[in-house]
């Protein structure tokens, strides 16, 4: 007997529409319990997706989805929408090989809108649909979920301001959880403090606490939650109002009968201009482990639904994030200048470490990447060493930063940039495929990427010893190769090392394919050189390469434009490709690698040992080997 038999007959959200309160509520029961089974089987985000179950069936009830646009910030909190718009046969295929991704994606569903893998999208996005529904001269709403972690991010706020100075009609749903991966930080939090603190507030909650002062206990109970929801709707009005929004709420995101009725009003008022629905949910709603858990189970990997426990496999290695954390932690031992700024990723990054041991050097600016760079310039200005840790894909929001406040003042700004290359079961919403190339390009930028984690020690102790200009340093998520980790010490800036001598091919690595180069190399008897530095360049190094080999190939986990073009544009301006040297450059093909294992994508990309052989072998006219000795990693 099924589990599930209400939602059994739901295939779209049509099938949900005629539904009365009870069977609602009795769907987002089983909806919960469908929710957590299958992400126990593939992993995935759970926590976001369970604080927005009761919201979720609401919305695809009162709106007329797909007709009407609804757009989740991230997409992460998505899986119970994908659940409800017909891929609830395919929710077990989440994040797996040629299955479901992991966020929003328009060529999935039409009931998809807006794809995005980075946060605090949504208002933007929805206000581009709104306006284009008007020009279009059509009726139907335009619906943006956002939780209020991504409310810290500038663009939110950017979008907010632009919509409340139109007219236009739209609906934006402030998921406010109290929570976004770690706790809350940042504009919002200090801006509803700054409110809460105003003296118009403070007068009328001091009036509020005199009164409740002088009920009986029981009373005086409810008089405290009448004073603390008025402030909740004192704050909420005062903020949206402000911005031009028609603000409604709070209301129990978790209660039906309350969000039943205030989405039918919002719907069938369409005379209004932007309105803002403030909804109050508790991420991991729902299910016990999760909600006793520090992060709500964000992120997980696969579980046991009974305890919650999750099926971590033993690590062979440490992580390259623990290993950037831990060095980062022995240098700022050594020297108390040095300060750590996350953007609402402390965990991620490893930073909580850094957190625990110098609480008072750390600083997690929210889901603000650019505020995190431009802040530490000016930490650097004064004197300070700012290590700023964000993954790469997270770095892109923060482009003209980097190149306008940190490289071209020269400072010594250092970026600890973290999923470099291929991520996995993330995809290419989170993929590292881009800081080489868009880094690597400007003046005074020092770029390194670690060939493993030994590497990755020595470079945190370079970057904290270069005081001039900026630098980077980049490394990849997961395990490392098992290196012996030393002591830290600094490199020579712009200086490679070769690792196997060989005879007619130099394979020329940079950043963790260092392995796969070796393994071919055994094929190949070919040279193996880590670059280390993609800028500034080794000349001395390919100097000797191209003399000495018929072919020196370049590799990387980047794009195209990265360490191979300087690499090429070096050899072609010094005269070096105009004898016998040839010179082929290996990077990510110029592409969007969906998610997958990343054996699989490091295939598809060409830049594993096998791959590498077969390249090089074509390229001197030979026969291409399979490989005798090992397989890729």
């Amino acid at each position: 007997m099924s589990t599930t038999p209400l939602l059994d007959t739901v295939l779209d959200p049509r099938d949900l529409r005629n539904f009365s309160l009870e069977q609602l509520e009795q769907l987002a029961h089983e909806l919960r319990a469908e929710t957590i089974d299958a992400v126990s089987e593939t992993g995935g985000h759970l926590g976001a997706g369970l604080g927005v179950v009761e919201l979720t069936v609401a919305l695809h009830h009162v709106f007329d989805t797909p007709r009407d646009i609804l757009i989740w910030d991230v997409g992460h909190q998505s899986y119970p929408h994908k659940i409800l718009t017909g891929r609830r046969d395919r929710i077990r295929t989440l994040r797996k090989p040629g299955g479901l991704s992991g966020f929003c994606k328009r060529d999935e569903s039409p009931y998809d809108a807006f794809g995005a893998g980075h946060s605090s999208t949504s208002v933007s996005a929805a206000l581009g649909m709104a306006v284009a529904r008007d020009l279009k001269g059509e009726q139907n709403d335009v619906v943006a979920v956002i939780g209020d972690g991504a409310m810290s991010a500038g663009m939110a706020f950017e979008a907010l301001n632009n919509a409340g100075s139109l007219d236009t009609r739209l609906i934006v749903i402030l998921n406010d959880n109290d929570m976004s991966i770690a706790p809350p930080t940042g504009a919002m939090s200090a801006y509803l403090a700054r409110l809460i603190s105003s003296r118009p507030y403070h007068t009328l909650r001091h009036i509020g606490k005199t009164m409740v002062e002088k009920f009986p206990e029981p009373l005086g109970r409810l008089a405290k939650k009448a004073e603390h929801a008025a402030r909740n709707l004192a704050v909420g009005g005062t903020l949206f109002e402000q911005l031009g929004f028609y603000y409604v709420g709070p209301v129990d995101g978790h209660n039906l009968s309350h969000l039943l009725p205030v989405l039918k009003n919002i719907k069938n008022e369409k005379d209004s201009g932007p309105i803002l629905l403030h909804v109050v949910t508790r991420k991991g709603h729902g299910y016990p482990p999760a909600e006793a858990a520090e992060d709500k189970y964000h992120g997980v990997v696969t579980f046991d639904v009974s305890t919650g426990a999750q099926k971590k496999s033993a690590a062979a290695a440490p992580s390259y994030t623990k290993v950037f954390a831990e060095s980062l932690i022995k240098e700022a031992q050594k020297e108390d200048k040095i300060i750590a700024i996350t953007a609402a990723m402390p965990s991620g990054t490893g930073l909580d470490l850094f957190a625990k041991k110098f609480p008072k050097r750390y600083f997690d600016v929210g889901i603000a990447e650019q505020h995190a760079v431009t802040f530490a310039a000016g930490l650097a200005t004064q004197g300070f060493k700012p290590f700023c840790a964000i993954y790469s894909t997270f770095l892109q929001r923060a482009y003209d930063q980097v190149v306008h406040d940190v490289a071209l003042q020269k400072l010594p700004v250092r970026f600890a940039i973290d999923r470099a290359g291929l991520v996995g079961a993330d995809g290419p919403t989170h993929a590292g495929s881009f800081d080489i190339t868009y880094l690597a390009t400007l003046p005074n930028m020092v770029v390194m990427a670690a060939a493993d984690e030994a590497e990755l020690v020595h470079m945190v102790a370079t970057s904290a010893a270069i005081d001039d200009r900026p630098s980077v340093f980049r490394y990849p998520r997961g395990e490392g190769t098992g290196a012996a980790l030393p002591q830290g010490v600094p490199l020579e800036v712009g200086k490679g090392r070769i690792l196997r001598e060989g005879s007619r091919v130099a394979l020329l690595s940079l950043g963790t394919r260092l392995q796969e180069c070796l393994k071919a190399a055994e094929e190949l008897d070919a040279t193996v050189a880590d670059a280390r530095f993609a800028k500034p360049l080794d000349e001395a190094l390919i100097r000797r390469l191209l003399k000495e080999h018929e072919l020196v190939v370049t590799v990387e986990e980047g794009s195209v434009g990265g360490f191979g073009a300087h690499v090429l544009c070096f050899a072609a301006k010094a005269g070096l490709l105009d004898g016998k040297g040839r010179l082929l450059p290996l990077y990510l093909p110029d592409a969007f690698i969906e998610h997958n294992n990343p054996q699989v994508q490091y295939d598809e990309a060409g830049l594993n040992a096998e791959q590498i052989v077969k390249t090089v072998m074509e390229r001197l006219g030979q026969k291409p080997v399979l490989l005798k000795k090992q397989g890729s990693i």
